[in-house]
């Protein structure tokens, strides 16, 4: 399956111990260039636990907004750029949606807080 960056996908995420996964949306924040050439691409997590919102590295996106309506989402959720993992294409289960220009250029700016690339 090739992803394209700012797709919501669903991926089946291994525990750190290895024994035990959980299926678990993602963000797809790699270039397209690579995600066309290379089997891995680089995700962020997203989690339903709104807690952190409002955090330079975090990303808001609610479904039932203009801006959040094509994720795919059932609700709002945070996209979690200080959670970033590199995967094995193969291992997305399915895309859900895709961010909105609006949301992807807001993902951009966390990115660059998380990385300190500001």
């Amino acid at each position: 399956m090739m992803v394209r960056r700012g797709d919501v996908v669903v991926i089946d995420f291994p525990f750190t111990s290895g024994t035990q996964s959980k299926v678990r949306p993602a963000l797809v924040v790699q270039n397209d260039n690579d995600n066309q050439h290379l089997p891995k691409t680089v995700v962020a997590m997203i989690t339903g636990n709104l807690r952190r919102s409002g955090e330079p590295t975090h990303l808001l996106i609610d479904p039932n907004t203009i801006e959040g309506s094509g994720s795919g989402l059932s609700g709002p959720s945070l996209a979690v750029f200080v959670n970033l993992f590199t995967v094995d294409q193969s291992a997305i289960i399915r895309t859900r949606g895709h961010l909105s220009p609006v949301l992807l250029e807001r993902a951009d700016g966390c990115l660059r807080v998380a990385l300190d690339l500001t």
